[in-house]
């Protein structure tokens, strides 16, 4: 406990004293004292390094793509029923498009070098009735199979 002098009328008042004992002043609210300023001093911030968090950093950026495929991949379902065939896009937004097999003119494939080698390929569907008249399926496993399984079932109506 030390002495300081009270800002008010000049006496000394305890530096643990909420207010000076002569004149009321507030000495513990507008007065600290230096070995209180000097406890109270930051020195320094720590924060860990950035190097020991390197581990999850690599692997988020493995991991966030395969979301993203997957997220990308689920919003796209091409069905082909015995009568007409339905394309749903979108998971938030739902995009669906139902194509009658009497209405289907052609069924094309695309597929690049690698999509050959993978045997992968894009798929559109021409059609008479839509007034957007072609269809796109980006990514389509066995393009040949499911054209083929469209034009016989085209065929058998």
């Amino acid at each position: 406990m030390s002495l300081i002098a009270c800002p008010e009328c000049g006496r000394e008042v305890s530096t643990e004293a909420t207010s000076c004992p002569a004149c009321g002043y507030p000495v513990a609210q507008k007065v600290a004292s230096p070995a209180a300023l000097a406890q109270d001093e930051l020195l320094a911030e720590v924060r860990p390094s950035w190097w020991r968090y390197l581990g999850w950093l690599l692997l988020s950026w493995l991991i966030v793509p395969f979301f993203i495929a997957w997220f990308k991949r689920s919003a796209t379902v091409l069905r082909v029923y015995r009568e007409r065939i339905t394309l749903r896009r979108g998971i938030f937004n739902r995009c669906e498009r139902e194509l009658f097999m009497r209405d289907v003119r052609s069924v094309d494939i695309d597929q690049s070098f690698l999509g050959r080698l993978v045997n992968m390929g894009d798929l559109s569907i021409s059609t008479a009735a839509s007034q957007d008249a072609v269809e796109f399926v980006e990514g389509v496993p066995d393009p040949a199979r499911i054209r083929d399984l469209i034009v016989v079932q085209r065929q058998t109506e």
